[in-house]
């Protein structure tokens, strides 16, 4: 199974979708992440980016909230902040 991020006008994710891997298997079995996109882009309309749970592909999982960075090609969490060329997380408050 296959992931995607429909993204918004502004890059943020809206939902995530699973897609069988028989929608994005070339007859020759690699995967091909192009074929999921134009499946759910002729299906739903929209824009998609794939995603996985593992992230080995564009650093981490997406969820809805989060940003997409094209340029980085890679999925940001809410909140964080890009600190020298490094997407960090916010600062986290002590517990009383």
């Amino acid at each position: 199974m296959a992931h995607y991020a429909e993204l918004d006008a502004t890059n943020t994710v809206i939902r995530v979708l699973v897609v069988a891997n028989d929608v994005i298997t070339t007859p020759d079995g690699t995967e091909d992440e192009m074929l999921g996109k134009v499946f759910l882009t002729d299906l739903l309309g929209g824009t998609w980016v794939q995603t996985s749970y593992n992230g080995n592909q564009r650093k981490r999982y997406a969820g809805p909230g989060y940003a997409y960075d094209a340029d980085r090609d890679e999925f940001v969490p809410p909140d964080w902040s890009l600190i020298d060329g490094v997407w960090t997380a916010p600062p986290v408050e002590p517990l009383p």
